[in-house]
């Protein structure tokens, strides 16, 4: 008795929190004129910035994938190399065979020929976060030192929140977009599958690069920021010729009064992942670190409750180990199991094989929608991604890319080829059979657990109600 007594407070603790905190998003949204953005307006897109034609979009499963593609674009630049991330090494490896290359070789040997510059986050006021201002300013100071690189620190950000976002933009023809940071601090992105080899924390995660007119909204975002932190005014990029099958749109997170150029915000991430997700009719798969939106879990619950189709399913796959809101994540999958009452939720995480350790951490941001609808990019599942830090991911409505992408994903998780399969046949006979309470342990794709209590695991969002203005 003691204990359902406990449980019941602290589910409606936890209801105060959420709806407390839902009401202070919508208020300050609403004030800004994108309250739209918490209806999902738009199929997926983003109201606002353009969706474009005739794009190539690669995606990169893992870092030992990505960062040698980075490496090369860079290497082959003509004009320019614009790098923008929450934070940089310098010693980070971006090569490591045939020889190895770390980040500043592969950047200061381009800034011999063309222009290099590289914006990061300024780090934490406060140092209980890292990287510090201090960090921050030393990490850069060592990029640049004894070469053309031009480095800077942006501050604009709202407290106790960053600049997220990671992109590589060359000569205005290639973007990157993605979730790989250009750092060793927490793990090293430069991994592949089977993950956890060499006795270190395994590390899965995505990239995109892009090659086509929607590459110049990424240049452009860049430059905004670049203006907004050096005063310096960068030239426009030239849209791109078309070289691709894919519709693209640049869908961010820019908070208000951060940038004089948007002093209204941006929020079309959240308008995204709200109108796909609203609009799902079978299937709905997130890769992400973090969960604990309360706004995407809101609209997770509905789709619970009220299944659109009799096929529909609902696929995640987090980290057991979240860096930091691990409470926040597993509480917030208490609310959706709670709401599972058709058993349409499938929830995962990435371990190592036998006999590898210690672990793997998920770092991909990653969405699917029915295979109809991608996204990719830097942004995570929480109020720190939707509201508050710099974001950008890139949206797609290519059916055969969104499948292709998903599949190769499952194939990687699941250890089997689940290309030309459909999607609830793989989830009805492999997830399920994996995700099962005692499953032998023949992949890379393993059972996650919620928690039931709440009120205690939302630290994060209840930080929200504190920092947002």
């Amino acid at each position: 008795m003691i204990a359902d007594l406990v449980s019941r407070v602290d589910e409606e603790i936890g209801d105060f929190i959420e709806t407390a905190n839902r009401r202070h998003h919508a208020r300050r949204l609403t004030r800004l004129g994108w309250d739209h953005a918490l209806r999902g307006a738009g199929r997926g897109w983003a109201t606002g910035g353009p969706v474009r034609e005739g794009n190539r979009v690669d995606v990169h499963i893992d870092g030992a994938a990505a960062l040698p593609a980075i490496a090369a674009a860079v290497r082959g630049s003509r004009s320019f190399v614009h790098v923008a991330g929450w934070t940089i090494n310098p010693d980070f490896a971006v090569e490591r065979e045939p020889a190895l290359v770390t980040l500043r070789d592969l950047l200061a040997a381009a800034a011999k020929r063309v222009d290099v510059r590289v914006l990061t986050w300024a780090g934490a006021p406060v140092a209980v976060m890292h990287p510090s201002r201090n960090e921050a300013r030393q990490l850069m100071d060592r990029l640049v030192e004894g070469t053309s690189i031009r480095g800077a620190l942006d501050a604009h950000n709202r407290p106790m929140h960053c600049h997220h976002e990671k992109l590589v933009i060359v000569d205005g023809t290639v973007a990157f977009v993605g979730g790989i940071d250009l750092t060793d601090l927490a793990g090293d992105r430069f991994d592949a599958a089977p993950h956890g080899s060499a006795g270190r924390l395994g590390w899965h995660d995505t990239a995109a690069s892009l090659v086509g007119p929607a590459v110049a909204d990424v240049a452009s975002h860049f430059a905004m920021r670049w203006e907004a932190t050096t005063g310096e005014r960068l030239p426009a990029v030239a849209i791109p010729a078309p070289a691709g099958p894919s519709r693209v749109q640049v869908a961010r997170t820019v908070p208000e009064k951060t940038y004089p150029a948007l002093p209204r915000g941006d929020f079309g991430l959240l308008e995204a992942y709200t109108g796909a997700i609203k609009r799902a009719r079978d299937l709905i798969y997130l890769e992400n670190q973090f969960l604990w939106s309360a706004e995407i879990v809101a609209v997770l619950r509905e789709k619970l409750l009220r299944p659109p189709s009799a096929d529909f399913r609902i696929c995640l796959v987090l980290p057991r180990h979240p860096n930091n809101g691990n409470d926040d994540t597993r509480g917030q999958l208490g609310v959706l199991q709670d709401a599972d009452r058709h058993h349409r939720l499938l929830v995962g995480t990435i371990g190592p094989l036998a006999g590898r350790q210690p672990g793997v951490y998920v770092h991909a941001k990653v969405g699917v929608v029915d295979d109809q609808w991608l996204t990719i990019g830097s942004a995570n599942l929480n109020e720190h991604s939707l509201f508050n830090d710099t974001e950008v991911n890139l949206v797609t409505d290519d059916s055969a890319l969104t499948r292709s992408v998903r599949e190769r994903l499952w194939s990687e998780h699941l250890g089997r080829d689940c290309a030309g399969r459909p999607s609830l046949e793989v989830i009805e006979t492999e997830w399920r059979a994996v995700l099962s309470p005692a499953p032998p342990r023949t992949c890379a794709l393993q059972p996650l657990s919620a928690v039931s209590r709440r009120s205690a695991r939302l630290l994060g969002p209840l930080k929200g109600l504190l920092v947002d203005g």
